[in-house]
């Protein structure tokens, strides 16, 4: 065994995941090239923005009022042990609009739009549909993967802003109704607390996270093996992809927007 050989191991990963990134990085690029070009494919982006958007609402709203209400009840805990309860209203309301609404939102997009869009997109290759498209001089890349991205990337950041009002309103419930806090105090220190830019880095990390989400899940089904396992692998491979990456994409752009 050289002493080459451990470095062998750990490089061959890494680079692996760097011609993948690459990959990925080229695919978006073709993907933004395609939005200037017709045809536009109307039907199949209305389509995905009712798929995106409007039939994810109960899974944000449900994760997002749970959330803000486990929130207030840790923040009131650990307030008590410094004699700062009164803080809850102003923590809940920066942690779900700067962090755990952005970032939750994103990870529910991925695990159920993400993965729906692999296993469809893959199970379309497996049956050869794809290749039926480009027989009948239809751009897959502009037929499917161009509207489902551009629905993502327009519709979480509504679904972010939803889910933040969800969350602070869960918060508020537990506080007002569990912890004995004003109704009428607990809303005002809420909105003076709460800046613009604190809202529009909510919307902003609500579009990248969209862009991700519907992105990886098209890029994994283009991808995919034949067969049902090709199909499982691909759906397994792109929820796990979009996670990573959303998690990632949160933390560079809170270093860029709050770093200082």
């Amino acid at each position: 065994m050289t002493l080459a050989s451990p470095l062998a191991a750990l490089g061959r990963p890494v680079l692996a995941a760097l011609a993948a990134l690459g990959r990925v990085a080229i695919y978006a690029g073709q993907t933004f090239g395609a939005l200037f070009s017709k045809p536009f494919y109307t039907r199949e982006f209305l389509s995905s923005l009712l798929h995106v958007g409007w039939l994810s609402l109960p899974v944000v709203g449900l994760t997002a009022i749970f959330t803000g209400g486990a929130l207030a009840l840790q923040i009131y805990a650990g307030g008590q042990r410094f004699s700062a309860e009164a803080v809850v209203p102003q923590i809940v309301a920066i942690g779900m609009v700067r962090e755990l609404g952005p970032v939750l939102v994103g990870l529910m997009i991925a695990a159920r739009v993400t993965s729906s869009i692999a296993a469809e997109i893959a199970t379309m290759k497996v049956t050869e549909q794809i290749d039926a498209l480009v027989t009948l001089s239809t751009n897959p890349l502009k037929y499917l993967t161009l509207p489902r991205v551009l629905a993502g990337t327009l519709t979480v950041p509504l679904l972010v802003a939803v889910g933040d009002i969800i969350g602070i309103m869960g918060g508020f419930l537990v506080a007002t109704g569990q912890l004995g806090f004003n109704k009428a105090t607990y809303i005002q220190n809420t909105l003076d607390f709460l800046e613009g830019a604190d809202v529009v880095s909510s919307l902003v990390k609500g579009a990248v996270f969209g862009f991700i989400a519907t992105l990886i899940g098209c890029y994994h089904g283009m991808a995919s093996g034949r067969g049902a396992m090709g199909v499982g692998g691909a759906t397994k491979t792109a929820v796990a992809a979009a996670s990573v990456l959303i998690l990632a994409a949160n933390f560079l752009l809170t270093s860029v927007m709050f770093g200082s």
